[in-house]
C-alpha cells in the first residue's frame, strides 16, 4: 500500500488564448469572403496577377492560426506537497516533462533582472521557471499565492482543542 501525499498547493498553468474554435472559424470565413471580393474586384478589372498573390495570404493565416491554437495545448501543472514541489510540463505536442524540487529547502523568488519578471523556484542548487508564458499580472499572482504556500508548508499550525484556552 502506498503512501499518498495531499498537496498543499496545486496550479494548473494554461497559456491564454482569446479566440475559440467558433471565433477562429468567424475569423477564416470572414477572410475568405473578403478576399474572395478583393480577388473578383481585381479579375474584372483585369488584373488577374493579383488574383494569385491574394489567395497567398489564406493560406498563411490559416497555418498561423492553426500552430496558434496547438501551442495552447501547453500547460504547467504546479504541486506543492509536504516533501516535495514536483513541475509537470506538457508541450503542445503532449510531451511530458517533469521536475521535483525538495519542499524543505524550497525557496521562490521573482527575478526582473532582464526587464520581464521571472518566478524561479530553487532548491539545492537547481532552478526551475514557472509560468514563463503569462503576463505579469498572473505571474505576480502565481508568485504570492505560491509563496504564502511554501511558508505554511514549512511553518504548519496544529490545532490541539485539549490545548485551546476554554473561556
Amino acid at each position: 500500500m502506498s503512501h499518498v501525499r495531499s498537496p498543499v498547493f496545486e496550479a494548473l498553468i494554461v497559456p491564454h488564448r482569446s479566440l475559440t474554435r467558433a471565433g477562429l472559424a468567424v475569423v477564416l470565413g470572414v477572410l475568405m469572403v473578403g478576399t474572395t471580393a478583393v480577388a473578383l474586384r481585381f479579375w474584372l478589372w483585369g488584373a488577374w496577377p493579383v488574383v494569385a498573390f491574394s489567395f497567398i495570404d489564406v493560406p498563411l493565416l490559416v497555418a498561423l492560426l492553426a500552430i496558434n491554437q496547438r501551442r495552447a495545448r501547453a500547460s504547467e501543472l504546479i504541486m506543492l506537497d509536504s516533501t516535495q514541489l514536483t513541475v509537470t510540463r506538457t508541450d503542445w505536442k503532449g510531451r511530458r516533462k517533469q521536475d521535483s524540487l525538495p519542499a524543505a529547502w524550497l525557496r521562490i523568488d521573482l527575478d526582473a533582472t532582464k526587464g520581464i519578471p521571472r518566478v524561479v523556484l530553487s532548491s539545492h542548487g537547481r532552478l526551475c521557471e514557472i509560468g514563463a508564458f503569462l503576463p505579469e499580472p498572473d505571474k505576480m499572482s502565481l508568485f504570492d499565492a505560491l509563496r504564502r504556500a511554501i511558508y505554511h508548508a514549512a511553518n504548519p499550525r496544529f490545532d490541539n482543542p485539549q490545548l485551546r484556552d476554554e473561556i
